[in-house]
């Protein structure tokens, strides 16, 4: 089977460009300069060359092969080179770009899921611009998730920076709505995806979980909301019953201080915000965004298009830097456990 040879250590892995008007080029390029000090492992970028070259004047080899890549990346970044995007124009977006990130992204699950990648980073994208030319998933995680097979349920969005590693419960739903998503099963699935993600992805081999409550103060018994004691508690009993650690409800705003955060290896939030607003603080230029659950691995730097940074060299590549190399990190931990 084909993600029986994802983490095979001698593939490259895949990095999807984004939109082409967004700043994804112009970080995956400069992660290639730094490659060397970042030790990252070597990688081709998929996307339209223009959009590079667009922002940046270093060497680029095209390669119909992605495989070439590990001879070819210490003198030229290696690039598997989609259909025409049209007029790019940085910080520009337009339908043409639109469909090439998207082809971009389905080709570049394609290579890793056929075993030619050993993972997949994923650039920024704008969803408005993929809601327009027919896009109906809620984000590249979902997407990429219906590639491999897998119900969104049974995934986990992972945010992990240095000395964080967060996950919402739900994601991209309004404040409003988040009561009626909540369930013990919702809770139990995620949980247990993270879990087992710890552990194959990070090399974690008894993880630590924390859950935060829903309600200010966890809940206050009762006093400021049941979810805790309705849905939370009793999934947490369900999961310490099969062996898994976690501890909660516990209130939010205590939970990511420094002393907290060495007594867990990822905490559970409940809903989008929650599980971001923490980590961005932290590691707003480091942040990385790893699917969890998936046959193959797959991360993306924790920020989006920037079109108004496009094409001034003002972009940060730290999150893409991270990305890649959390990627390569995850590729050898699964490489030994196989």
């Amino acid at each position: 089977m084909p993600s029986s040879t994802i983490a095979e250590p001698r593939l490259p892995l895949a990095v999807a460009l984004g939109d082409p008007a967004g700043i994804g080029p112009e970080v995956a390029a400069k992660a290639w300069e730094q490659r060397g000090p970042a030790g990252l492992r070597p990688f081709f970028v998929v996307g339209d060359a223009r959009s590079i070259q667009a922002v940046w004047q270093g060497p680029i080899a095209c390669v119909s092969d992605p495989r070439a890549a590990m001879d070819i990346f210490d003198r030229a970044l290696p690039l598997v080179q989609v259909e025409d995007a049209g007029d790019i124009v940085p910080g520009e977006p337009n339908v043409a770009g639109a469909r090439c990130s998207l082809d971009s992204l389905e080709m570049a699950v394609g290579l890793t899921r056929g075993g030619v990648a050993a993972g997949i980073i994923t650039g920024p994208v704008s969803k408005a611009q993929l809601y327009g030319i027919g896009f109906v998933h809620p984000g590249q995680t979902e997407f990429v998730a219906e590639r491999c097979g897998i119900a969104t349920d049974n995934v986990v969005m992972m945010l992990a920076g240095p000395s964080l590693r967060t996950v919402p419960i739900t994601t991209h739903v309004p404040l409003k709505d988040v009561p009626g998503r909540l369930t013990m099963e919702l809770i139990i699935a995620k949980a247990r995806t993270t879990e087992r993600g710890l552990v194959r992805d990070f090399g974690i081999q008894h993880p630590r979980l924390v859950i935060a409550g829903f309600n200010p103060h966890a809940g206050e018994g009762g006093a400021l909301g049941r979810e805790e004691i309705n849905i939370i508690v009793p999934a947490l009993e369900r999961l310490r019953e099969e062996g898994i650690v976690i501890e909660g409800p516990l209130a939010a705003d205590t939970m990511f201080h420094p002393r907290a955060r060495a007594t867990y290896d990822a905490a559970l939030c409940l809903y989008h915000d929650q599980a971001l607003i923490p980590l961005k603080t932290l590691h707003f230029d480091e942040g990385v965004n790893l699917t969890l659950g998936l046959p193959i691995i797959r991360t993306s730097p924790d920020h989006g298009t920037a079109f108004a940074l496009a094409g001034q060299d003002r972009a940060n590549p730290g999150a893409m830097i991270a990305a890649i190399q959390l990627a390569g990190q995850c590729a050898e931990h699964r490489a030994r456990a196989s």
